[in-house]
C-alpha cells in the first residue's frame, strides 16, 4: 500500500517534469501535510554536502514552518520571497528521488497506529517543538553532525503525515538521544576550544 507521503512525492515528481517547483506551490497543493513535506524537502540536502548558500535559507525556512506547528497553526505560511523560490529542476529532481528512496524504507515501518497519541491536539505542537529544536541543532556550527538531526526530523515528518503515534514516540526518544549527543560534543568543545578551528584547517 502506498502511503500519503509516497503519493505526495510522486505527484511532485510528475509536476516537476512539466514546470519548476516553488515552495509556495508545494504548500498550496499539500495543505496541512505541506508542513511535514516541505520540511522534509528542506532538510534532506543536509544528509549530503550542501552547495554554498543553501544552508542558511533552507534552515531558516524549516525553522519558520516548525515554529508555526509549535504555535498550533494548521495552514503553513512562508514569506513571499521564500514561497516563490524555485528549486533548480536538476537539484529538485535529485532531492525528490532521494526522498522517495528514504520513504520506501520508512514505509516498511510507518502506518496509522496509536491514534490517541497521533491525533491528540497537543502532539502537533510537540512535533513542532521537536522539529524546531532539531533544526536549531542542524544549523549549529558544529561540523560533521548534520545527519543526526536530519534523520530525527525526517522520522518525525513521516510519522506526522502518516499519523503514526508509535513512530512519533520513537522520534521523541531519538530527539532526546540527539540532544544528549550534542551536549557531549558541546561539552567536549568547551573543554578543548582549539579543537573546532583545527577541524576547519
Amino acid at each position: 500500500m502506498h502511503l500519503r507521503f509516497s503519493q505526495d512525492i510522486k505527484s511532485l515528481l510528475e509536476r516537476l517534469a512539466e514546470q519548476p517547483l516553488t515552495l509556495g506551490a508545494i504548500l498550496a497543493e499539500t495543505s496541512e501535510r505541506g508542513f511535514s513535506l516541505v520540511i522534509a524537502l528542506l532538510v534532506l540536502p543536509f544528509l549530503f554536502p550542501m552547495p554554498p548558500g543553501f544552508t542558511g535559507p533552507f534552515g531558516a525556512a524549516c525553522l519558520l514552518l516548525s515554529v508555526q506547528m509549535l504555535l498550533g497553526r494548521r495552514s503553513p505560511w512562508l514569506p513571499q520571497k521564500i514561497a516563490n523560490y524555485k528549486f533548480p529542476r536538476p537539484f529538485a529532481q535529485v532531492i525528490l528521488q532521494n526522498l522517495r528512496r528514504i520513504t520506501k524504507v520508512l514505509e516498511k515501518i510507518a502506518r496509522h497506529r496509536w491514534g490517541k497519541i497521533a491525533n491528540h491536539p497537543w502532539i502537533w505542537r510537540l512535533n513542532g517543538l521537536c522539529i524546531s529544536w532539531l533544526t536549531i541543532l542542524l544549523i549549529s556550527p558544529i561540523p560533521l553532525t548534520n545527519p543526526f538531526p536530519t534523520v530525527g526530523i525526517l522520522l518525525l515528518t513521516v510519522a506526522t503525515i502518516e499519523s503514526d503515534g508509535l513512530l512519533m514516540c520513537i522520534g521523541y526518544v531519538i530527539t532526546a538521544l540527539i540532544t544528549i549527543l550534542f551536549g557531549f560534543i558541546t561539552y567536549g568543545l568547551w573543554l578543548a576550544p582549539g579543537l573546532l578551528p583545527s577541524i576547519f584547517k
